[in-house]
């Protein structure tokens, strides 16, 4: 039988390996224009948020942040971060298919609404009984 390989990932040509050597600003060039721009006008915001959860990985700590409009740059891949939802911290594993995508799309902030069975009064077949 034959062996299946998984297809060695890219972005925009490069692989990760060369993506992880690029600078910030550098990997700003390879995105589309909101997120590059995004990224230039707040690059030593990003460089610091990337450096403060690698210390926070040699101490074995979790990465938590309210920061949603931070730009994922291929230093933050294998990352474990717990983004902020407004309630509650959503703890997320970041994959190289992320890449110039925003921490915020992850997490999301609205719950999907489970309808469950209509109150009294809501339909005509119980418009009249007594809602007591």
């Amino acid at each position: 039988m034959e062996e299946v390989r998984k297809k060695e990932f890219t972005y925009r040509g490069k692989t990760l390996e060369d993506l992880k050597k690029l600078d910030v600003r550098e990997f700003a060039k390879l995105l589309r224009a909101r997120q590059r721009r995004s990224v230039l006008r707040q690059f030593q915001e990003v460089e610091k948020f990337v450096n403060r959860a690698k210390a926070k990985m040699n101490k074995n700590k979790p990465i938590r942040t309210n920061q949603r409009d931070i730009i994922i740059v291929p230093q933050m891949v294998g990352m474990k971060i717990a983004i902020h939802n407004g309630k509650n911290f959503i703890v997320t594993n970041i994959v190289e298919e992320m890449l110039g995508h925003t921490l915020g799309e992850f997490a999301l902030t609205r719950g999907r609404t489970k309808h469950g069975k209509q109150g009294v009064g809501a339909t005509k077949g119980t418009k009249f009984k007594s809602k007591k």
